[in-house]
């Protein structure tokens, strides 16, 4: 069972807050895309896959930023901090940001994302599968 700290986060300074339902995951992963890369500032990114039913915004509501079509990514007017994802290609979900958890030390990716953009110094230790 998952504590509250577990699924709640927030950004930098707070303003920007979300809970999510751990019935509501539907998976979780690295991703290396160069787009996540450039939006965290990061060399991966490790997402959340929750339904859209469970999970809900606390506090501000972020802003968006359509970084191609079909492509959304949320972050905190005021501190900045990249908070979520979420693209037409995947209708229902959004992916929101491991590392913004209360206690992230739970998060257990099951997937590899886009290893074929992996940047070569960065190198992660896992037997996960490559999508």
């Amino acid at each position: 069972m998952a504590t509250a700290d577990q699924t709640t986060g927030h950004c930098l300074c707070g303003a920007i807050r979300f809970k999510f339902d751990p019935d509501a995951v539907r998976w979780t992963c690295h991703c290396h895309c160069e787009s996540c890369r450039r939006a965290t500032g990061a060399p991966v990114a490790t997402f959340i896959s929750v339904s859209d039913t469970g999970w809900r915004w606390l506090g501000k509501s972020p802003a968006n930023f359509a970084s191609s079509p079909g492509v959304r990514r949320s972050f905190c007017p005021t501190c900045g901090s990249p908070v979520a994802y979420s693209t037409d290609k995947l209708p229902g979900e959004t992916h929101l940001l491991a590392a913004l958890l209360v206690d992230a030390s739970a998060v257990k990716p099951e997937f590899v994302f886009a290893d074929n953009e992996r940047l070569p110094w960065c190198e992660l230790v896992h037997d996960l599968p490559k999508k």
